[in-house]
């Protein structure tokens, strides 16, 4: 199998894009992947703090922990790190292409789910574990692909 690299964006890197690189990491990992995951935020008022407790608690309700995650701001010398990035919403999207240097770049950013957008559970307790449920189901399926 070959080396990919993925990153996942959200907006600040505490929420969504935790959940998604804990979740497609912890499968990559069971399927003998190699692949390197990690996330950063497209606005820089986390970084370096731990995922949203919440975020935390769902996830190791599933037995993944992202504790040990970190939050980073996205910046234009990612896209040179990572095969692949993934945008959890639209303004993410136009945030991270703004960013992009040519078309190499832009080639490389995708919304996460391609018919919609993973809504950002930080102002409903009540979203967290639907949020878990529509991102584990979204990894599963590039995990296949």
């Amino acid at each position: 199998m070959e080396k990919k690299k993925i990153l996942m964006v959200c907006l600040g890197n505490i929420c969504r894009s935790p959940l998604a690189h804990g979740i497609l990491q912890h499968l990559a990992d069971e399927c003998g992947l190699d692949w390197e995951i990690d996330s950063a935020g497209t606005g820089n008022w986390h970084v370096g703090q731990q995922p949203d407790k919440r975020s935390i608690r769902v996830a190791k309700s599933h037995g993944i922990d992202i504790s040990g995650q970190r939050a980073q701001h996205f910046n234009a010398a990612l896209f040179d790190e990572y095969d692949l990035i993934y945008v959890m919403d639209r303004n993410n999207h136009r945030d991270v292409l703004r960013l992009a240097r040519n078309e190499t770049d832009r080639e490389k950013v995708r919304l996460f789910l391609a018919d919609g957008e993973v809504p950002d559970p930080y102002w409903d307790d009540n979203e967290f574990e639907p949020v878990f449920l529509l991102i584990e189901e979204r990894c599963k399926a590039i995990i296949r692909e």
